[in-house]
């Protein structure tokens, strides 16, 4: 218990609103490569959702198998833009990131700038075009238990760095863990040689 306080006053502050970036040396399957976007951090562990690996579903479909109607101006948007594998937790949950704008059924405001939705009332207006203009819509989550990310986090596991929305919200999901680490100045090849991987 007391290291879980210890590292969160060390920080000062929680890792919530922050990325994960996967580093090189870590191998599960699960997060090879990925971006996770964390929205909750405290005591009793961590919770967060995948940003840059696609399923092979389209979020139109996603609106059929959920009996949702999508409105004829949506039907290409969302035949085009896929559901995020959002981690190995929850797998039938979907989870809504969005601005923090309007409140739905159940959304819990992460910050000023981003929320998160669970409710089907901010899929029913996404597919009327009535929905926040940017949105990620993921299948699943990443959770860790208390202490857990902090002990990944010191066996150099994961970068973490505060979550940008603009890179966040971008759809270039090739790019995001660069762009990720951008943010802190350093490229993930010279992570990747750092720890003796290339």
């Amino acid at each position: 218990m007391g290291s879980m306080h210890k590292a969160i006053e060390e920080n000062a502050t929680s890792l919530e609103h922050h990325f994960l970036i996967a580093m090189p040396q870590l191998r599960d399957p699960n997060f090879n490569g990925t971006v996770t976007y964390l929205w909750r951090h405290d005591d009793n562990g961590a919770l967060g959702v995948v940003i840059n690996r696609c399923s092979r579903l389209p979020i139109s479909d996603l609106m059929s198998e959920l009996k949702i109607t999508v409105s004829d101006d949506m039907v290409a948007r969302l035949s085009e833009k896929k559901v995020m594998a959002g981690g190995p937790v929850e797998r039938s949950k979907g989870f809504i990131v969005h601005p923090t704008t309007d409140e739905w059924e159940y959304t819990m405001r992460v910050n000023d700038d981003v929320s998160l939705s669970m409710s089907k009332d901010i899929l029913q207006a996404i597919a009327r075009g009535e929905g926040p203009d940017r949105y990620l819509i993921a299948l699943g989550c990443a959770g860790w238990e208390s202490g857990q990310l902090e002990q990944e986090i010191s066996d150099n596991a994961w970068l973490t760095v505060p979550a940008d929305p603009e890179i966040l919200f971008s759809e270039d999901f090739d790019n995001m863990a660069k762009a990720a680490a951008g943010i802190l100045g350093v490229s993930l090849n010279q992570l990747s040689s750092l720890t003796g991987h290339s």
